[in-house]
């Protein structure tokens, strides 16, 4: 079975590739966040469009499209990895905004 895949890894990770194009790509920068947040949206309309195109079930059974939806959601997940280092924001802090956001909602209706 294989190990979950956290946060903190995937950060590390997008560390390393903006690390090896820091030449070629954007700067990690609270200033640039913004442009990561539109890449990511982008992203998502691509994601969106596998399922609005070919259907959800068929985007969730047949191999290779299932593969590409897969693929175009790991693109949303670096951009947002991306947005998550442009604004310093670290795991622990995600996982107790997350945690606090999951109890609000549990006792919101």
């Amino acid at each position: 079975m294989m190990d979950d895949f956290g946060i903190n890894e995937m950060l590390d990770m997008q560390k390393t590739l903006q690390d090896k194009y820091k030449d070629t790509w954007e700067t990690i920068s609270p200033e640039i966040g913004q442009n990561k947040l539109l890449w990511m949206i982008g992203e998502t309309g691509e994601v969106i469009d596998i399922i609005k195109k070919h259907g959800a079930e068929k985007a969730c059974k047949e191999a290779e499209l299932r593969d590409h939806l897969i693929e175009e959601l790991a693109d949303v997940l670096m951009y947002y990895n991306d947005v998550l280092l442009c604004y310093e924001i670290s795991a622990d802090e995600l996982k107790h905004a997350y945690i606090n956001k999951f109890e609000k909602n549990m006792n919101r209706w």
